[in-house]
């Protein structure tokens, strides 16, 4: 349980669970796809907005690992609407492919939550030879919101209700390169720290966010982007951190948030009537927030849209 649980502006805190800040939230009608939905925050995130009556569709890289997780949602709301759809963000090819296939089955998408993400892995490339934290992390996301734009436009048209894209950061953005993103050695092995590539990550989903709400108000779409910092939480993707896993499951009962806190804010931007018309905005503790100085930097913003355009060609 969280420690420290003083109420923000939104009414909301640290401690909020997701059901809390959803509570009375009617989401009937809206359709969300949540990315890494088969563990952790992103389980939960699809299990609140399905409660609420969204019908949410599950992008898994685990098939048989989301199929259970849509049982179990089933199983307790029986009205639950969810699907699950094979994406694997580290390969290019398969967000071409899940693109494509939710495109062609004619739903529409009012939600798009970029959430699944790995952390602090040891060095490796993705099958499009891209440092893998940054191919997943970033780059995956980014080549799947293009892709769904066009759909996300024509649900916000004819639905009449605001579209929402979520990219789920991490307080770690703050915590990278020198130079923010490594734009001349996104893939080099010998100036690579583990810790460094997961802030260079999370620091692109703020700056992605940010590029893609100016973009869109330029549009004069009724679509927003925003970011967010989840909260530390005790989930698998300490996985890869040798003893600091073990000292996290000890420790983090006390100060880290549980899953249900730790998909509160995640929740909170989805679906609450307060983010209406917010964008380019960095939420944390279901609460608006303030990212880093590079996080806020537009010029940077620009820079990763151009050089992010070009590796997914």
């Amino acid at each position: 349980m969280w420690l420290f649980g003083r109420k923000g502006p939104s009414g909301f805190s640290s401690s909020s669970t997701a059901e809390e800040v959803t509570q009375g939230i009617d989401g009937t009608g809206l359709t969300a796809i949540v990315t890494g939905a088969s563990s952790g925050i992103g389980t939960e995130t699809a299990r609140v907005l399905a409660l609420r009556g969204v019908h949410v569709i599950m992008g898994v890289r685990n098939v048989a690992a989301g199929r259970d997780v849509k049982e179990a949602i089933v199983k307790e709301i029986p009205t639950a609407k969810v699907d699950t759809m094979e994406l694997d963000l580290s390969s290019i090819a398969s967000v071409r492919k899940f693109a494509a296939d939710f495109s062609s089955s004619g739903h529409p998408l009012n939600l798009l939550i970029n959430n699944a993400g790995i952390m602090a892995t040891p060095f490796m490339l993705s099958k499009d030879n891209i440092e893998l934290q940054f191919a997943t992390n970033h780059i995956g996301h980014f080549l799947l919101t293009n892709l769904l734009l066009d759909t996300m436009k024509k649900a916000a048209r004819t639905s009449k209700r605001e579209g929402r894209i979520i990219n789920v950061s991490s307080e770690a953005h703050r915590y990278t390169y020198k130079e923010g993103i490594h734009f001349d050695k996104i893939n080099d092995q010998s100036g690579y720290s583990n810790f460094a590539a997961y802030g260079q990550s999370k620091l692109a989903n703020v700056l992605h966010a940010n590029e893609l709400a100016k973009r869109l108000k330029e549009d004069g779409v009724d679509i927003t982007a925003n970011s967010l910092h989840p909260g530390a939480i005790v989930t698998n993707l300490f996985r890869h951190m040798g003893p600091i896993s073990g000292l996290v499951n000890i420790f983090g009962k006390i100060a880290l948030k549980n899953v249900q806190q730790g998909a509160a804010t995640t929740c909170y931007v989805a679906l609450h009537p307060q983010v209406k018309g917010r964008s380019s905005e960095y939420f944390k503790d279901s609460n608006i927030g303030q990212a880093s100085a590079h996080g806020r930097n537009v010029e940077l913003a620009k820079k990763l849209w151009d050089f992010s355009m070009k590796m997914v060609k």
